[in-house]
Parts: structure tokens; C-alpha cells; sequence
């Protein structure tokens, strides 16, 4: 286990900006957005006190925030922005852009409800409307998740057989916001751990010209599209990679799949985000009780960890799906992601859906408790999506 020498009590966005400084990136493009601002104004500070050399350049919005790093990125410098919300779904022509584009650029996202009506709190519709977008999808628990996810990040999106832009996700507010104990890494530890930027194809080589962003019609789109199909399939084992070699550096071990007294568990729940370690808590009150059960929290969402999910889930009695994201005339993304992933396993568990937390609403451990509850007393039904802490 490594000595911790650097622990403090900081906010989830001055825990992310600190990691910006460590990466030291050669270009950050950003655009004020609540609740992702102070990660911004904490790495503008840093580079305005001479603690980071990063070329900042404020813009006039996320769209251009984004196409700045993407030009950046093409250019061969390492690029980093930060969003949420709104934000987000502004840049989301140039979010495939950048994807499609191959650019291993980094971005944090606040979680935080989509307009309308106006809300700033948290929800996960800004992060699940970008789903199929072709970006890497980490989803951090707490500010010490934030931060490292942040770090390794750089190395999943520079990988060659990935080479794929990275959301590093973390609970608007409630991560962003709220103070947490973080251990910090030495900026040496983590500067060789990210190493140099891993440039290929870059722009403004003059003795070997490419294009960037050209014209791409029938003639070859569809294999173009194949190949980023491709780089996700390479992603779980290039994480596991990196987890394994950040274990070393920092104490800390992480997986595709974060998973909380499952080994005998009967009953598993599903969650996303910071409200994982609340089911956590859950879990450890109804095992008190002699209730077998247990909460996985997926770390990556995309690529969706299928096969260590049916691996996991196969034979429970019962599996229950939290989504802090509505999906319109479907069903909740997580959920749907779980039940296909189910359709295959030898013996499937009873599955519930239950959305909650919307606009940033409070979920309370009575709310887990009874969708846990419906569990125990067999009273899920697979195709019914219900609600927690919803008015009636």
C-alpha cells in the first residue's frame, strides 16, 4: 500500500481540477456552466499562478468549447474541456465529432438535469442522451473516484487500441459540490504515470499530410463507423490494464464493475453515481436484518459491461435497476441495458426498473429499502417502471 502523504478535504471540482494540473494538458477550451464552473475557475487559477503551462482559452459556448479541443487534439495536443447539462447537449454535434474523429480528448461532466423546465441539479439525462455517442462513459461514486477516473482517463483515451475520447461522469452538486476527504497522488507519481501525449496522425505534420474531417459518404462511412465499433470492444481490457498499474501507484483498486457484498447475495441492485455508496449503506442496514443482498455499480456504462453483468447476475432471485435518467416512451436506459443483457443468461432473475431523483430530488434510504422490499416479496414486474420519491 502506498504512503499517503497528500490528504485533503476539498470539493469533487477542485479534486478534478487538481488532476487537470497534474496532467498538465496542452490545451484547455471551456465554457462556464453550473454546477461544472468552479472545476474551470480551479484550473484557471492554477494556470494564472504559473502551477500548470496549459494554453487556456475561454470561449463563447460549449459548442465552441468543444470544437477548440477537437482542433487541438487533431493538432497532436493533449485537450481537455468540462461540461454539464446544457452544455453538453449544445456540443453535441462536434461530441460525435470528436469521437468519430478518433481524438483523445477528456472531459468531466457534472451530472446535471436537462432544461426544460429550467432545473441545475442533478440528474443523468445530460450524460444518457450522449450514449450512443462514441465516447467512453466512467462514472465516478465520490470525489477520490472523480479524481483518479480523471487520471486515468488520459491513458484509456491515448491507448492505441483505443484512441477514444473519455467522459469522466460525477454527480452534480453532490459530487461536485460537497466536501470529501481525497488522497491526493504527488504530481511526479502522476505526470509519469500519464506520461507524453501519444500523437498520431497529426495535423500539422507538413511532411505527412492528412485530412481531418473530410466529406465521408457511402463509399467508406460505414466502415469508418466499424472501426469505432471496434476501439469499444478494446476498451474493458485496456481499463482493467490501467486499473491494475494505478493499484500500484496509488492503493486504489478499481474494475469495470465496482461490486459491494455480492458473493452470497440473493438480491442485487443496479445503480450509477454517488448514489451507489447510499445503497452501500442500505445494504449493510438490511443484511443486519438477515437479508442477503448486495449493489454493483458499473464504472464504465460505455462500452456496456455485458458479459460481466450476466456472469454476475445469473441465477440471483432477483435484480433491481436504479435510473436517475427517464427515457420517453421507453424504457430507463440502465435498466434497458440490464434486461437485454439478461436475455441470455441460463436462469434469469425477477428485474425491476425504478426511476428516481430527477431534477436533483433526494433519495433516501427508505426509498431503497422499499424497492428492495418489492423484491423480497416477489412483487417486481419486468415490464412496470416505477418510481422513488415521486409525489403521488
Amino acid at each position: 500500500m502506498p504512503e499517503i502523504k497528500n490528504r485533503q478535504a476539498v470539493t469533487g471540482a477542485q479534486a478534478i481540477a487538481n488532476a487537470m494540473r497534474q496532467i498538465n494538458p496542452d490545451v484547455v477550451a471551456a465554457y462556464p456552466i453550473t454546477p461544472q464552473t468552479p472545476v474551470v475557475e480551479y484550473f484557471a487559477q492554477y494556470v494564472a499562478d504559473g502551477l500548470a503551462d496549459t494554453e487556456m482559452i475561454p470561449v463563447e459556448s460549449e459548442h465552441s468549447a468543444m470544437s477548440a479541443v477537437v482542433g487541438a487534439a487533431a493538432a497532436g495536443a493533449r485537450a481537455m474541456t468540462a461540461t454539464a447539462a446544457n452544455g453538453l447537449a449544445l456540443m453535441h454535434e462536434i461530441v460525435y465529432i470528436a469521437a468519430s474523429s478518433r481524438l483523445p480528448i477528456v472531459m468531466p461532466v457534472a451530472n446535471r438535469a436537462l432544461s426544460g423546465p429550467i432545473n441545475i441539479h442533478c440528474d443523468h439525462s445530460d450524460a444518457m442522451a450522449e450514449r450512443d455517442s462514441g465516447w467512453i462513459q466512467l462514472w465516478a461514486e465520490n470525489a477520490q473516484e472523480a479524481y483518479d477516473f480523471t487520471i486515468m482517463a488520459v491513458r484509456l483515451a491515448e491507448h492505441e487500441d483505443v484512441r477514444l475520447p473519455v467522459m469522466v461522469n460525477f454527480d452534480g452538486f453532490i459530487i461536485s459540490h460537497g466536501v470529501e476527504v481525497v488522497d491526493f497522488l504527488d504530481d511526479e507519481v502522476v505526470k509519469k504515470f500519464v506520461g507524453e501525449p501519444k500523437v498520431i496522425y497529426p495535423l500539422l505534420d507538413v511532411e505527412k499530410p492528412v485530412t481531418h474531417g473530410p466529406l465521408d459518404l457511402y463509399d467508406y462511412y460505414f466502415e469508418h463507423k466499424r472501426q469505432q465499433i471496434e476501439a469499444m470492444k478494446h476498451v474493458k481490457k485496456v481499463f482493467k490494464e490501467i486499473a491494475e498499474e494505478f493499484e500500484k501507484i496509488s492503493g486504489r483498486k478499481y474494475d469495470v464493475l465496482d461490486k459491494y457484498k455480492i458473493d452470497d447475495a440473493e438480491y442485487i441492485m443496479i445503480a450509477l453515481g454517488s448514489t451507489a455508496g447510499t445503497v452501500k449503506y442500505t445494504v449493510d442496514l438490511l443484511r443486519e436484518e438477515g437479508h442477503k443482498v448486495g449493489v454493483i455499480k458499473p464504472q464504465i456504462f460505455r462500452p456496456f459491461p455485458k458479459t460481466e453483468l450476466q456472469e454476475l447476475l445469473n441465477g440471483r432471485k432477483a435484480v433491481i435497476v436504479l435510473d436517475r435518467a427517464a427515457s420517453f416512451g421507453a424504457e430507463a436506459p440502465l435498466y434497458e441495458a440490464v434486461k437485454s443483457a439478461l436475455y441470455e443468461v441460463a436462469v434469469r432473475p425477477q428485474l425491476g426498473s425504478y426511476v428516481y431523483g430527477l431534477g436533483g430530488r433526494d433519495i433516501k434510504v427508505e426509498h431503497i429499502k422499499k424497492a428492495f422490499e418489492d423484491a423480497f416479496s416477489g412483487n417486481l414486474i419486468v415490464d412496470e417502471e416505477r418510481y422513488l420519491g415521486l409525489r403521488e
